[in-house]
């Protein structure tokens, strides 16, 4: 894996990674708060989301790259 491709690869597990996290920990507001939307949430905790999708998208690319760079499933040499 070359390191263009494994900084393509980390943009796309953590974009996946964030959309998973998103609706974690969701509370809706009350419906009467002005200035919110009725399905708004109260705290979106969007730091604590965007740490944790750092880091498991990191593992997550860690995982690939052992795979990836190790012939054990390598389909190049039958």
């Amino acid at each position: 894996m070359t390191w263009l491709t494994g900084i393509v690869v980390y943009i796309l597990v953590w974009w996946m990674a964030l959309f998973t996290m998103l609706p974690l920990w969701i509370t809706p507001a009350e419906p009467g708060e002005p200035g919110h939307a009725a399905g708004a949430p109260q705290r979106p905790r969007l730091v604590l989301k965007l740490a944790l999708t750092t880091a498991l998208a990191a593992a997550i690319w860690l995982g690939i790259y052992i795979v990836v760079s190790n012939p054990w499933f390598s389909f190049r040499e039958l």
